[in-house]
């Protein structure tokens, strides 16, 4: 696969742990993605072509997390940039933000898994095995 990654490319991997392991960024929690100039990506986000570019994805993956069908998202719904954004991808307006090849559906949890490279974040945490007065530890 090439250096640049596509939505084309994406769909090719049929589960959604290949698609993971193609998008996911090995990223450091804090790392600053736009430092100062944050707020240009900010605006960017509520523009209204990025609104409508962002509703086109959203009903060509059918909702659905990475895109893969039985993965239905219930709760808010992102849009993630394959490629990263720059600076310089926002100030000069470049195809690649709103490019359909660039961008892929997902929920909250994994657009985090993807950016922080932590497969760990896209599973909740294993429910506590429940015991008698196990809420009454005076009780024991």
């Amino acid at each position: 696969m090439s250096e640049t990654k596509s939505y084309k490319e994406l769909i090719l991997l049929p589960t959604f742990e290949e698609r993971f392991e193609y998008l996911k960024m090995s990223g450091s929690v804090g790392e600053i993605t736009f430092g100062a100039e944050r707020y240009l990506n900010q605006i960017f986000y509520t523009s209204a072509e990025w609104k409508h570019a962002r509703n086109l994805v959203i009903v060509r993956d059918g909702g659905c997390d990475l895109g893969i069908a039985d993965r239905v998202i219930h709760s808010k719904t992102y849009v993630h940039h394959i490629n990263p954004l720059t600076v310089e991808d926002v100030l000069k307006r470049t195809p690649s933000l709103f490019d359909p090849d660039n961008l892929i559906t997902v929920s909250f949890r994994t657009h985090n898994a993807i950016h922080y490279g932590d497969a760990n974040l896209l599973t909740p945490s294993t429910p506590l095995e429940r015991s008698p007065n196990d809420q009454a530890p005076w009780r024991k």
